[in-house]
């Protein structure tokens, strides 16, 4: 068989060859060929065309297709000869055209566009029309004979590409009934030698399938038959080993399910609790803390002449410690509540939720003169708007909080779409006082502070809470520690939208409006 491959794979390329030489031949060039010698002839009719107009009219003008003819003329020739080169005949019909074309322009059609003042048209005498007739008869009776043996080469090739094509049939027909037969003797050589040793393999393989595992596979025939058997048997061996196996870990699975089970039931009860902690902390913790600071103030205002400058000062600290607690109680709750409570999932534009957190920011940017940049455009993802919104005033918030006594808040957000992940990059630049590089990991940690509440306020929480809104959309945050000038906090969301337009910057006056 490989050997009736080869040769027939051999005689079929032979005659595709050879039919497609015959075809090339015939249509990239001898139906090129007429094409270039019809144009040829068309340049010959425009210059004598545009000669008799010249001559008649004296008009500049008529000798553009005389012109224009000659150059087609040389265009057509050059590309004629260059698909007829190798045929004898048909060169010399070409150079005939050529020859009798150049003598038509030398004997009448230059004598008679010089004897022409331009603007002095004449009627042209009846011998130099006739004259100029019997020349150009002469090319007509040259290219006559051109079309006769290019017509007769392109019957030539046609009658060539019908015969190739003939024996090309009948050979690959041939070819054909060869292998029909050489494949009828070996479907009965391969039924007797491997089809029945296959089918006893198979059936001894249906009978272990159904579940008699314990069934030896043993199968007569060819070495490689034989050797296929073995490997069933031992995988047959494998399939029974590893079944036990498999069961002992389904009940070693089954008992850590029922324990996973008991440890849902305790996670919910804790929850629960959680839930009802959340509720005593937003209501009943903070009821004393608002009587603690009324009372003090009270005491203030009632016996604030009785009292010396350090009993006020005792009362003071005693009111600040309980609004500080109210306000650490609020953010917990805020921090506790993300991703429970708040778990919208519906198209957000971040454009709006800048514009939302800049208006809540809208005193602070104004008492600080900051200068926030924006990009023209924000994509829009899924997620929660309000957690979107607070990401974005935390941010925000801390860059103007933040920024360095010497000079004003300089804000400018960025963002740019990453195609090899999917998401967007978006960061929030400040030239403010900047953040140490040992403490990049540190400030996304609750409660971490790194100045005094003297010198900022604060509870410590807002970088953890951004955190945890990023995560909670499937993004990462960080700092960028290479950014010195200030700080740069990026982060990232999943892509959703199509892209941002270019960033162009504007103030916040300008988002505002």
């Amino acid at each position: 068989m490989a050997l009736l491959v080869v040769a027939g794979a051999v005689v079929g390329a032979r005659l595709l060859g050879q039919t497609a030489d015959v075809t090339d031949e015939l249509t990239d060039r001898l139906l090129p060929a007429q094409t270039q010698t019809y144009r040829l002839q068309a340049a010959l009719v425009n210059q004598e065309t545009g000669v008799r107009g010249y001559a008649i009219t004296a008009d500049r003008q008529f000798l553009d297709p005389y012109t224009k003819g000659k150059k087609d003329e040389a265009r057509a020739a050059a590309r004629l000869r260059e698909l007829i080169g190798d045929r004898p005949q048909l060169l010399a019909d070409l150079e005939a055209v050529q020859r009798e074309a150049a003598d038509w322009r030398r004997a009448y059609a230059e004598p008679l566009v010089s004897e022409v003042t331009p603007g002095e048209p004449r009627a042209v005498a009846e011998m130099d029309a006739e004259r100029g007739k019997e020349v150009f008869d002469e090319i007509r009776t040259v290219w006559a004979a051109q079309n006769a043996d290019l017509t007769s080469a392109v019957e030539d090739g046609k009658e060539g590409l019908d015969s190739s094509r003939t024996v090309r049939t009948v050979v690959l027909g041939s070819m054909v009934g060869v292998f029909l037969v050489a494949g009828v003797a070996l479907a009965l050589l391969v039924r007797r030698l491997v089809a029945r040793p296959l089918d006893a393999l198979r059936v001894s393989s249906r009978q272990v399938a159904r579940g008699d595992f314990d069934h030896v596979i043993t199968v007569d025939g060819p070495a490689d038959l034989q050797a296929v058997a073995r490997d069933v048997e031992d995988m047959r061996q494998q399939i029974v080993e590893e079944l036990g196996a498999s069961r002992r870990q389904r009940d070693a699975l089954t008992q850590q399910a029922d324990e996973l089970d008991a440890q849902a039931v305790e996670l919910r009860r804790s929850n629960a609790e959680l839930e009802q902690f959340a509720y005593v902390a937003s209501h009943d913790l903070q009821e004393p803390l608002r009587k603690v600071a009324s009372f003090c103030q009270l005491l203030e205002k009632r016996y604030g002449n009785t009292l010396d400058d350090r009993g006020k000062q005792y009362i003071d600290f005693a009111v600040d410690g309980a609004k500080r607690m109210q306000i650490l109680i609020n953010d917990l709750l805020t921090f506790s509540r993300v991703g429970r409570l708040n778990d919208a999932q519906v198209p957000v534009d971040l454009d709006q939720a800048l514009t939302k957190a800049l208006a809540n920011l809208e005193t602070s940017v104004r008492d600080t003169d900051a200068i926030v940049e924006r990009p023209r455009h924000l994509p829009e993802i899924v997620g929660d708007p309000t957690l979107l919104t607070m990401l974005w005033q935390n941010l925000v918030g801390n860059a103007v909080k933040f920024h360095h006594p010497e000079r004003p808040p300089r804000i400018r957000i960025t963002c740019e779409e990453d195609e090899s992940s999917g998401n967007w990059n978006l960061c929030v630049i400040d030239n403010g006082i900047g953040i140490p590089e040992e403490f990049a990991e540190k400030v996304f940690v609750i409660f971490q502070r790194l100045h005094g509440r003297d010198v900022y306020g604060g509870t410590g929480i807002g970088l953890a809470l951004c955190k945890k809104i990023v995560e909670h959309h499937g993004g990462h945050i960080w700092i960028d520690s290479r950014h010195t000038d200030g700080t740069r906090i990026c982060f990232t969301l999943p892509s959703d939208a199509g892209p941002a337009e270019d960033i162009e910057s504007r103030t916040e006056e300008e988002a505002l409006t």
